[in-house]
């Protein structure tokens, strides 16, 4: 009977884009990836909260415009604050969200909210953040001083959150991405051939997905408002 309710709803997916890009592109880019897939979520793309202050690396491929989350120089990380006020708001106005979706830049926000959000110290005015999928995401590098304050002592112990992680095998972030893994409780892990892009999935990537799924449709299986519908079959 719940499962004729009006009211159930598709699990909920906040996609942050990537650096210099927009929510309009990640959806383009995320587009490629099969409709069994896609079908099981709902996905909200927004734009970061600022225009882009230089080149995309996009110009050409994807049409403007661009947007960033923060900037970052060797020194430090200019308006993080800002860009998670921002992020906490969009998903007060927006929500309830249920996961993140990052990639690149916006991989790296998502990796850090769960965190943020068990510490307290960001987004205890939404839903707890239930799952995670990760594309080429990284930890902020050192910087001379310091890391912003929201991320002092970031990932004293892996997150408990289950995540899915797509790394490239030409991709320049891929080292930091493999230190990132090591900051989650049994991560899911997605290996492909090609660089920093989001790829699309060949048969091993499809199965390492579907595995994803189940585990997030076993999550949610005791809740009668949400609805991900029949298994997953990619």
């Amino acid at each position: 009977m719940l499962g004729s309710q009006m009211g159930r709803r598709k699990p909920r997916i906040l996609c942050l884009h990537g650096f210099r890009t927009s929510g309009e592109i990640l959806k383009k880019m995320i587009g490629k990836w099969p409709a069994a897939l896609l079908e099981n979520f709902d996905f909200d793309f927004p734009d970061a909260p600022f225009p882009a202050k230089g080149k995309s690396d996009v110009e050409g491929l994807y049409d403007p415009p661009y947007y960033e989350w923060f900037q970052v120089n060797e020194v430090e990380c200019l308006n993080f604050e800002e860009c998670i006020a921002y992020i906490e708001d969009y998903m007060v106005k927006h929500g309830p969200f249920d996961g993140l979706l990052g990639f690149s830049q916006g991989g790296m926000l998502a990796a850090v909210l769960p965190w943020m959000q068990r510490k307290g110290v960001a987004f205890t005015k939404v839903p707890k953040i239930k799952f995670l999928i990760i594309i080429s995401g990284f930890k902020l590098r050192e910087l001379k001083h310091g890391p912003p304050k929201l991320l002092v002592n970031a990932f004293p112990a892996p997150v408990e959150c289950p995540s899915l992680h797509l790394i490239g095998e030409k991709d320049f972030l891929k080292e930091v991405g493999f230190t990132l893994l090591k900051s989650f409780v049994k991560p899911f892990v997605i290996h492909h051939s090609m660089g920093h892009t989001i790829p699309k999935l060949d048969e091993k990537g499809q199965e390492t997905m579907l595995k994803f799924i189940e585990k997030i449709q076993e999550m949610f299986s005791q809740d009668p408002w949400i609805d991900l519908g029949p298994k997953a079959a990619l």
